[in-house]
């Protein structure tokens, strides 16, 4: 079965070249276009779709924008960025893109971007290999395998690895619903701790439950008593 496919640009001329390089890369069915990133959405919420080709720089609601409201949905489409400017690549990993095309558009690296969209629909959700944060002025992209634990800060996050700390602009709802899959777990409602990175579980006073992780430090997260039991089941204690 094709990809069922929304393509969202403010320029006609643009959607319609999109459009047909598609149609010569097969397997993708465009069934709606949009002129906005209100429109999209409008879209989105009444027909399910596997992907939307989103342009980024459209004016009022960009297509920032939209794909921040499609991370709040239960099962969104994958978003592929198809945008004339390439200074917002780090941020399309933010927002958990699938791919990130500039245009001109090539109709061979089009190809590989609906090729690695197929059998992801097919198979588990899109796993999330990097997380975008901010130190020292700088935008890094983190692996998520290198994240220890994350504490909420506020409206932000920070993410903590073996000895150094990052500022991530998500919140920690928003890095659970991404990070479940790869094997995090919220303990308490501010740390969502790798799994894979516990060394020790001490239980403590009161039936709650201290976790010790494996980095330099022997960092400790508290496991708040309402979460005791299913994180019990998930460690199989």
């Amino acid at each position: 079965m094709p990809l069922k496919a929304l393509v969202c640009d403010d320029e006609a001329p643009a959607r319609s070249e999109l459009r047909f390089l598609l149609g010569e890369v097969g397997g993708v069915e465009v069934v709606g276009e949009a002129g906005s990133g209100s429109e999209a959405l409008q879209l989105i919420r009444a027909l399910p779709y596997d992907v939307v080709f989103l342009d980024i720089d459209m004016p009022s609601f960009t297509g920032m924008h939209l794909a921040e409201a499609l991370a709040e949905m239960d099962r969104p489409p994958a978003i592929v960025f198809v945008t004339a400017h390439n200074e917002y690549a780090v941020k399309a990993f933010e927002v958990a893109a699938a791919d990130y095309l500039v245009k001109p558009v090539e109709l061979d690296r089009l190809r590989q971007a609906v090729e690695r969209l197929a059998p992801a629909r097919e198979a588990e959700p899109m796993r999330i290999e990097r997380i975008a944060v901010e130190k020292g002025g700088k935008k890094l992209l983190l692996p998520v395998e290198d994240i220890f634990h994350i504490m909420a800060k506020d409206d932000y996050s920070y993410l903590h690895t073996d000895g150094e700390r990052y500022l991530s602009t998500m919140s920690l709802s928003t890095l659970e619903a991404r990070l479940e899959a790869e094997g995090f777990y919220r303990v308490h409602r501010r740390f969502l701790v790798n799994l894979a990175k516990v060394s020790e579980v001490v239980p403590m006073y009161g039936g709650t439950l201290l976790l010790t992780l494996k980095d330099r430090n022997g960092t400790q997260v508290p496991v708040s008593r309402r979460r005791v039991p299913a994180l019990k089941k998930v460690l199989g204690l």
